[in-house]
């Protein structure tokens, strides 16, 4: 398979950015270094090309009918211009995707998609299409995507544009912003834990943008940050990434995402049933936090025990750069994931100390 370019490929060469292949895609994973970058996002602000990110569009009289057959939470409660979190199961409860929906009518919904999934995450929305009177179209190709986060993402931004951004609330979106004089959608999600802002630009447009927000907030301490601390950001801040915390293993109850699972939505949805049973007999295992006592970084997989007994896995796991501690997350038997349990982490075969606690590890 060949692996694809954003638009903001050259970019990233100019700028020295180390690229490497992820999802199929040419992104960089540092230009400085991850902790600068890290550090740059938690101080000022930092710029992402989020541009590999899968884009799919629903449209038709069926569009929210359909939607709240395919994912666990209550698409009906959001308004027009507002945007809500939301998973895509199997039947079994697994996990097929986690995704925004962003609503621009009762009637067209645009749902943005992990990057690594989107081939497979379309399939399965087609799949499950049935009588839905709706059209669904991926468009992957023809958005660019850039993410400004950090506490001065707002007035580096607004130096762009006319338009008042600090009236786009939270999970919230407007379709008509001129950015450098190319017309934009900007909303206000994030997955770093800080504020900020995702600019939607036709593809051809997203590399002047990107240069005019380095160039504006050249003054704030603005870097441009790679796919490194963009993991290590959304760690600190207790975001799940698909394949880790959420997987087609793993549901989103187990995965500590239960706010996100309407059990008690009137609509059936697709893993409904597996879930509510899931819930009702008690989950044998769920994410917890942690943080290590003795010496030694856990990484994904390292196996936890407890009392020389394996009870699960390490999902991911960092020095943190901004809490100073080596930490991590883990999916372990429940009747272990009281906060305060000394666990072990098998580090290079040997068990090493460590202490659960909440896995929000990060609040700006």
């Amino acid at each position: 398979m060949v692996t694809k370019k954003t638009p903001l490929y050259d970019e990233h060469v100019k700028l020295g950015g180390k690229v490497v292949d992820y999802a199929g895609w040419f992104l960089p994973v540092q230009y400085e270094g991850l902790i600068a970058e890290h550090n740059a996002v938690r101080n000022a602000a930092g710029l992402f090309d989020v541009s590999h990110m899968g884009e799919v569009v629903v449209k038709g009289k069926d569009a929210l009918a359909y939607l709240q057959y395919l994912t666990t939470n209550d698409i009906g409660s959001i308004e027009t211009d507002q945007i809500i979190y939301t998973i895509m199961c199997y039947p079994d409860g697994g996990v097929v995707d986690d995704f925004l929906v962003y609503k621009y009518d009762d009637e067209e919904y645009l749902l943005v998609v992990n990057a690594a999934n989107t081939d497979k995450d379309f399939k399965w929305m087609i799949d499950q299409k049935k009588d839905f009177n709706i059209i669904l179209e991926n468009i992957s190709d023809q958005v660019g995507e850039v993410a400004i986060q950090g506490p001065k993402s707002e007035e580096i931004l607004q130096k762009l544009t006319d338009t008042d951004l600090s009236k786009i609330k939270p999970f919230h979106f407007d379709r008509k912003v001129n950015i450098s004089g190319v017309e934009c959608m900007v909303s206000r999600t994030g997955y770093t834990g800080e504020d900020g802002f995702e600019i939607y630009s036709p593809a051809e447009g997203i590399v002047k943008i990107w240069n005019d927000i380095l160039e504006a907030g050249k003054e704030h301490g603005i870097k441009p940050a790679g796919l490194g601390c963009r993991d290590t950001l959304r760690f600190e801040a207790g975001m799940p990434l698909y394949g880790h915390e959420i997987s087609k293993e793993i549901t989103p109850l187990e995965g500590g995402l239960k706010f996100f699972v309407k059990l008690d939505k009137k609509e059936d949805f697709i893993g409904k049933e597996a879930l509510n049973k899931q819930w009702d007999e008690g989950l044998k295992r769920k994410v917890v936090g942690f943080e290590m006592v003795g010496r030694g970084i856990p990484r994904e997989n390292y196996d936890v025990y407890k009392n020389g007994e394996k009870i699960g896995h390490v999902t991911t796991g960092y020095m943190s750069p901004t809490l100073k501690k080596n930490i991590g997350v883990a999916l372990i038997k429940t009747e272990e994931t009281k906060l305060d349990n000394e666990i072990d982490i098998m580090i290079r075969n040997k068990p090493v100390k460590a202490v659960t606690i909440n896995k929000r590890f990060y609040k700006r």
